[in-house]
Order: structure tokens, then C-alpha cells, then sequence
């Protein structure tokens, strides 16, 4: 039950943040996507990519068993290169292959050791990091593109309908 709990809850969260960063992806054109204030912030761009790496590396490596290939120094370093269909194929596969992987969880798996970046946690942990990462890059980006559009995002726009449908806070 806890299990059941916890990987419904983390594989809805990760799609439904992932899907918020995809309506930001459709509100900007390359040139915002790629768009830095100065070389000490990141571009959406290199959020995306640093995100797919990311869900790639702990969800579908280190929990999943895949082999890790990130090359994480590169997804910073990028200045373009990458178009926003792209971005937006990239970032959906990752999180769909990282939803099969919680998803098929076990309560014996979710207590098992993994090893990743470094880092010796418990697979459950992994997958909390990956949902919380998420959270807080997805953030960065609304923000972001708040500020690039001007406009509202509609996201809570639900929220003043006291009968709202969305089931994923």
C-alpha cells in the first residue's frame, strides 16, 4: 500500500511537472529557449537538458539498472544546438521511460542500495531526488518563462473553481 502510494504519487507528479515544462517549451521560441542574463545563469535549454540527464541518470540507471552515459558538464555548457521539438521529444521519453521504472517498483526494490553520482542511498531516495529535482528546475523555468512572455501560466488557474479536477497538488 505505502508502495502503491508513493510510486503513483512520484510517476503523476514527474509527468505533471514534466508537462508543465512543455507548455513553457511551446510558449518560447529558440531564441528565449536558449537565452542566458549572464554566463552565471543557466538557459531553459540547458534546464532541459540538465533535467533529462538527470531523471536519465537516477531514475533509469540508477534504480532501473540502465547504464549511465550522462555526460552532465555538457548539458551546462550547451549554447544552442538543440531545437525546442527536440527538447521537448528528449524530455518527454526520459520522463515516460523513468514512469515505467518507478512504476514497476517493488517495496523490496524501493529499500535496496543504489549507488549514483557519488551517492549510496536507498532506491526510494532516488526516486524522491528525482521528483524533487524536478520540482524545483521546473520552478526555475516557469519563472523564466513568465518573465521572457509576461504572461500568467494558467497553471492554479483551477484553483478558484472549488470543484477542481486536478488530483496531483
Amino acid at each position: 500500500m505505502i508502495r502503491d502510494l508513493f510510486c503513483e504519487y512520484s510517476v503523476r507528479k514527474l509527468i505533471q511537472l514534466a508537462g508543465r515544462v512543455d507548455a513553457c517549451l511551446e510558449r518560447l521560441d529558440d531564441g528565449q529557449i536558449w537565452q542566458r542574463g549572464s554566463e552565471a545563469e543557466n538557459a531553459v535549454g540547458n534546464l532541459v537538458l540538465h533535467l533529462e540527464g538527470n531523471v536519465r541518470q537516477w531514475a533509469m540507471s540508477a534504480v532501473g539498472g540502465e547504464t549511465d552515459v550522462r555526460m552532465r558538464d555538457a548539458e551546462f555548457a550547451a549554447r544552442g544546438g538543440v531545437e525546442k521539438a527536440e527538447l521537448r521529444s528528449r524530455l518527454a521519453e526520459a520522463v515516460a521511460a523513468a514512469a515505467q521504472v518507478i512504476s514497476g517498483l517493488t517495496e523490496d526494490r524501493l529499500v535496496e542500495s543504489v549507488r549514483v553520482q557519488g551517492y549510496e542511498l536507498s532506491a526510494l531516495e532516488a526516486v524522491y531526488q528525482v521528483v524533487d529535482h524536478f520540482a524545483g528546475h521546473a520552478g526555475q523555468i516557469q519563472l523564466l518563462t513568465k518573465w521572457y512572455t509576461k504572461q500568467d501560466l494558467g497553471f492554479y488557474a483551477h484553483l478558484s473553481n472549488p470543484a477542481h479536477g486536478e488530483d496531483t497538488p
